[in-house]
């Protein structure tokens, strides 16, 4: 049975105006929960904007029909059932891929929670509510189990310390407890400063090649003061790829050979793709290895991007342009190099694009390869046939009260969802339509 959630907020974007204004100054003063939200434009000037290389490769893949048979998203209609309640601010979902069964939840204050039968596990999986900073959009972020775990106990965690720097860290489970992570067996991987509260992005999530990719927001504010999201040399406005299972040049991991500017003088060798003011969460499709980016936008218009199996380097365009739009300067920009976003919506119906997932999964057939993702503020989710490459206009497929902050898979592929006011886990019901 679909069960469509009671209101628990104000009007989705009566809500989303009280969070854009709390945005609109230098200093911002983020809203109480985590939130990636958009702000409007600043008259703020860069002090320091990079102009975009000439030569960065573009990676834009070349266009190309549907194939016959591909995912109609006007067949389909989305509903979520309630699956358990009572977490707190819950942020992320994923699983461990060990065949237990197990979802764990990432909730912003620090702790990851074990969902099992339908049940929330009394102890938490990791506590670590001493070192997190909670304010605004920082807090327990991102969530990534090794690919070979259990073999290799160690997952990895995004979150932001007391100064709001932005920590990638690798802990180890407990030995002798598969339910408990050791709290004691942190070892700190990456570390990025933050010179803003805001826009810290906040996934990590392993591709199928075996590396971490982690999302960076562009350092917060507004605009973009720091104009990170065309600087190379800057590991903000970024997704970075790298390889936890070397060390190399005296970090905690070693860069991957093809990364796209790993031998490029003045680069950060650790980028994979630029040009992203929010990447608050992406996904890689299961089967094809797609990376799907739900990148969030300034004051006016929330974009879904992709990089396609085998590309890399892609520029996406921020602060230059929003979605598909110019921002700086506001008319007359200059496109080439960039590539444009597959789907956009403008901020007439929503705030925060909730990127999502490529279903693959079994239990849901009317849902069967199409690209799922929602707002935050208006809580409309879309969808689109993922084997176009745009621009496509995304189709509502469904309407919700929850207040979505992710999506998540099991291990099956089935889809979830976390409503950070409700504190409930939510499991994706697609009807035929």
């Amino acid at each position: 049975m679909n069960l469509m959630l009671p209101r628990r907020r104000l009007a989705g974007l009566g809500l989303a105006a009280a969070l854009v204004t709390a945005y609109g100054s230098s200093q911002p003063t983020p809203p109480p929960t985590a939130l990636p939200t958009a702000v409007p434009p600043t008259a703020a000037t860069p002090s320091e904007v990079a102009s975009p290389s000439p030569d960065a490769p573009a990676g834009t893949p070349p266009a190309s029909p549907a194939p016959s048979g591909s995912f109609d998203p006007g067949g389909v209609a989305i509903g979520l059932e309630p699956l358990v309640e009572g977490l707190e601010a819950p942020l992320g979902v994923v699983n461990a891929g060990d065949g237990s069964g197990r979802i764990f939840v990432v909730e912003k204050g620090g702790r990851i929670r074990i969902v099992h039968d339908g049940r929330v596990a009394a102890e938490p999986f990791l506590d670590i509510s001493a070192n997190v900073s909670r304010g605004g959009e920082q807090g327990l972020l991102g969530l990534a189990f090794h690919p070979d775990f259990p073999d290799d106990p160690r997952f990895f965690v995004n979150y932001t310390d007391a100064a709001g720097d932005t920590h990638i860290a690798a802990f180890t489970v407990d030995p002798a407890n598969p339910d408990r992570a050791d709290a004691g067996s942190e070892e700190q991987v990456l570390f990025v400063d933050q010179p803003y509260g805001n826009h810290n992005g906040g996934v990590v999530a392993f591709g199928p090649d075996g590396y971490l990719y982690v999302g960076l927001g562009d350092g917060g504010s507004g605009g973009d003061p720091h104009g990170n999201g065309q600087k190379l040399a800057s590991r903000l406005a970024k997704v970075l790829r790298i390889d936890v299972d070397a060390r190399a040049g005296g970090r905690a991991y070693a860069i991957p050979a093809d990364n796209p500017f790993a031998s490029r003088s003045g680069a950060a060798p650790e980028v994979f793709a630029l040009g992203l003011r929010n990447p608050w969460r992406f996904s890689f499709d299961r089967e094809t290895a797609d990376l799907w980016i739900g990148d969030v936008g300034q004051g006016a218009w929330e974009e879904v991007d992709v990089v396609r199996a085998g590309t890399s380097g892609q520029n996406f365009g921020w602060n230059r342009m929003e979605g598909a739009h110019c921002y700086r300067p506001s008319e007359g920009c200059d496109p080439g190099g960039l590539t444009p976003p597959v789907a956009e919506y403008s901020h007439k119906n929503g705030c925060t694009v909730i990127g999502g997932f490529v279903y693959r999964g079994a239990a849901q057939p009317a849902l069967a390869g199409g690209y799922l993702f929602a707002d935050y503020c208006s809580g409309a989710i879309w969808a689109i046939d993922p084997t176009s490459d745009g621009p496509t206009e995304p189709t509502v497929v469904g309407q919700t009260e929850a207040s979505l902050t992710s999506f998540g898979e099991d291990e099956a592929g089935e889809l979830y969802a976390t409503d950070i006011r409700g504190g409930q886990l939510l499991r994706v019901i697609a009807n035929p339509r």
